[in-house]
């Protein structure tokens, strides 16, 4: 077993054991926010000062047709996940469109680097293994945030080991490429989300919190959300 998931599987711990000493709930999807707080705060700092320079960093040395290659390219690994949990998930024709991507991006768009399926009409998939567990009805459970791994689930939480045997990376033999690769594919995920995060309003740890649950919810039930309005 790698480090990376050592460290993974630590950080669900810990959480969910420290989480029966929270007393102040906020609210009923989140009744450790007492806890939550505290390492959000520290996921915040260690962002602020390390993560986030980081991809900014990379974003403005990085031409730009290089950054979508790098995205396109972890995109094509993730599809290997996507086909995974369409498969368990009993959805016959998305895994269809995940297969059709894979072996087109993998080939003829030489490793994933040009996303050719999309260009073809293969629309994504953006499965992983804790909304195969709502698909089959597994609740969420309490909402928790994971010392540098965020926002979550009781579901979601453990299932983030799973999702991470779906990752080719994984079964490098080379840990310096292993983790080299690993690395960049955060920096790309950050990357990604900063002109996002210039959406964020009033309180920050509520804000995503919220956006991260209905997010969730949208995805597990396919987009078909009652609205409460």
């Amino acid at each position: 077993m790698r480090w990376s998931h050592y460290f993974a599987q630590l950080s669900v711990c810990a959480t969910v054991l420290l989480a029966p000493f929270a007393v102040q709930a906020a609210s009923e999807d989140d009744p450790w926010e007492s806890v939550n707080r505290p390492i959000f705060t520290f996921n915040d700092t260690v962002d602020t000062y390390a993560l986030k320079p980081l991809a900014q960093g990379y974003e403005f040395v990085t031409p730009q047709f290089m950054q979508d290659g790098v995205h396109n390219f972890f995109r094509n690994i993730g599809d290997v996940g996507n086909l995974a949990n369409n498969v368990l998930q009993l959805k016959p024709h998305a895994a269809g469109v995940d297969t059709a991507r894979l072996l087109m991006n993998t080939t003829f768009g030489v490793l994933g680097f040009i996303d050719v399926g999309t260009k073809m009409g293969l629309q994504r998939s953006d499965e992983d293994f804790g909304q195969t567990l709502g698909y089959w009805g597994v609740g969420s459970g309490p909402y928790v945030m994971l010392p540098l791994l965020g926002p979550s689930t009781l579901r979601d939480a453990p299932s983030k080991y799973v999702d991470s045997y779906a990752q080719p990376y994984r079964y490098m033999n080379d840990i310096g490429w292993r983790n080299s690769t690993m690395g960049l594919n955060i920096v790309d995920t950050r990357a990604s989300l900063l002109d996002s995060e210039k959406l964020i309003t009033g309180d920050k740890y509520t804000f995503i919190r919220n956006a991260y649950l209905q997010n969730r919810e949208f995805k597990v039930k396919d987009g078909k959300v009652v609205d409460d309005f």
